[in-house]
Formats: C-alpha cells, sequence, structure tokens
C-alpha cells in the first residue's frame, strides 16, 4: 500500500508541475520573480536570491511529502 500512495503522489506532482510549466506565462506570478526575491543590481554586478521562491516550493514540497507520509 505504501508504493501505491507514492506512486499516486508521484504522479500527482508530476501533473501539477506540468501544467505549471505549460501556463507559467499566463499565471499573475512569475516563479522566480515574487515580490520578496533579493534582486541587488550595482554598477559592475548583480546579486539574485530567490528568497520567497525557494519558501513558497518548500512550503509545497512540505505539503506532498506529509500527504504522502499520512
Amino acid at each position: 500500500m505504501g508504493l501505491g500512495r507514492l506512486l499516486v503522489a508521484t504522479g500527482l506532482v508530476l501533473v501539477v508541475l506540468g501544467l505549471l510549466v505549460s501556463y507559467a506565462g499566463r499565471l499573475p506570478f512569475r516563479l522566480g520573480r515574487l515580490p520578496g526575491d533579493i534582486y541587488i543590481h550595482g554598477k559592475h554586478s548583480t546579486f539574485y536570491f530567490p528568497l520567497a521562491t525557494c519558501l513558497l516550493l518548500s512550503l509545497l514540497f512540505s505539503v506532498v511529502l506529509w500527504m504522502v507520509r499520512r
């Protein structure tokens, strides 16, 4: 029964990722360009750290793994 849940959860994650990639241009936000992402552009350098994107993806993966373990 554990393997079946794992396969179902993996399939759902793949479907969600596929839909996200397919419709990414139509979303009201862009992953990697969220309001909490840090972007500093200097004269000769650029620093970019996608903080909000990392937090959002971490939350999503945590929920998926929590659902798989239940």
